[in-house]
């Protein structure tokens, strides 16, 4: 184990291989957990054990479907610049809304940075709209113009100095449904994908949205809520694999419960002839977990090229990120950096519409026994 230093108390060999390898080609699988189960040496009961654990405590946000951008639904990085003593009370508003997944304090005036989704353009405006009269604080709206590398899988085994894309890492290129980009995506390139899909694809995308639940056969379940069969469910979640709609379908581990606690967003001012090849080259960095390209705002936000660099301290992440910009030569003109401070809501996104239920889902603790890998 590389770097179990980063890993939560109590969490063993066994307990930070199913973290870590299963971030992509979770199987799509009657028993997944059963699966994975004989993959490392335990049973399915005990791997269930563990993932409802590491659900409770955080450690696990779901398992599940992480979307290609703008393939389905709209969504926008949105900051508002908020006066201290109400932070809290706006944060608080902000994360109520049911279409924002990211909610983050970070250090800049612009002190509130939250991504909120909805499933058209239309429903987006109109939830920003509302916010921003309701919280009526200075506000920029920043919508995904250019990705150069989109996942936020954590490699938490990854060799100091490992470049992504090593073989059998999590960022691997070579993993099942990796998504490490080669080259960007440009606005306007992707087309909504939900004019090619069937009410009953759209079904089931809508509800695995939310996540696997954690029981024996997953899938079924999935299927049950909605009216459909295990196969039907299966076949729909792996044919969104293959069109690119879904960009991973593994674990997603909270990277803060890793030990990775600091967080910074780097920006810079680039000239737009060469924003792109900047930015490509940039995502190809080891340090770098997101970036891309978002517009500028005048006067207030003069950025245009983005990346997130994740590590375990401040200090870290500041000579990562000298270090990059120094080969790169890109503080010669605007940048900032911007470490997040409190954590006011963090899910997957919900960029599909909800069908409703055909019944309740099954009790979480169902059909267990045995004892818990963190034991």
């Amino acid at each position: 184990m590389p770097r179990a230093a980063v890993l939560p108390a109590g969490v063993d060999e066994t307990g930070f291989r199913l973290l870590n390898d299963w971030q992509r080609g979770f199987p799509l699988e009657s028993r997944p957990f059963a699966a994975l189960g004989a993959r490392v040496g335990r049973s399915e009961d005990e791997v269930l054990i563990a993932f409802r654990d590491w659900q409770r405590r955080g450690i696990v946000s779901r398992i599940g479907a992480v979307f290609a951008p703008r393939r389905v639904g709209a969504s926008a990085l949105v900051a508002m610049a908020v006066p201290g003593e109400r932070l809290v009370e706006v944060a608080t508003r902000v994360s109520a809304e049911p279409g924002v997944n990211h909610n983050y304090e970070r250090e800049h005036r612009f002190n509130l940075w939250f991504v909120a989704g909805a499933v058209d353009q239309q429903a987006l405006a109109s939830t920003l709209d509302s916010l921003q009269d309701e919280i009526a604080c200075p506000t920029l709206v920043l919508p995904l113009l250019e990705e150069y590398h989109i996942d936020l899988g954590f490699d938490l085994g990854a060799r100091p100095g490992a470049r992504r894309g090593e073989p059998g890492k999590a960022g691997s290129p070579s993993a099942p449904g990796s998504c490490t980009q080669a080259g960007a995506v440009p606005v306007g390139a992707v087309p909504d994908s939900r004019a090619d899909l069937s009410d009953s694809e759209l079904n089931v995308l809508g509800v695995a949205q939310e996540g696997l639940p954690i029981v024996a056969m997953p899938y079924a379940e999935l299927g049950r809520r909605i009216g459909a069969s295990e196969a039907r469910v299966i076949d729909t979640i792996a044919d969104a694999q293959a069109s690119g709609l879904i960009r991973r379908w593994g674990v997603v581990v909270r990277h803060h419960e890793q030990g990775i606690g600091a967080n910074a967003m780097c920006v810079w001012d680039v000239p737009d002839d060469r924003v792109g090849e900047l930015g490509r080259r940039l995502a190809r960095e080891p340090a770098v977990t997101l970036c891309y390209r978002r517009p500028r705002v005048l006067p207030d936000w003069p950025y245009n090229l983005f990346c997130m660099i994740h590590g375990s301290a401040r200090e870290a992440v500041l000579a990562a990120r000298a270090d990059i910009a120094a080969r790169l030569g890109l503080d010669a003109r605007a940048h900032a950096v911007l470490f997040s401070g409190r954590r006011f809501k963090q899910r997957g996104a919900r960029l599909l519409p909800v069908p409703a239920a055909r019944g309740g889902p099954v009790a979480s603790g169902a059909g267990t026994k045995g004892r818990s890998i963190n034991a």
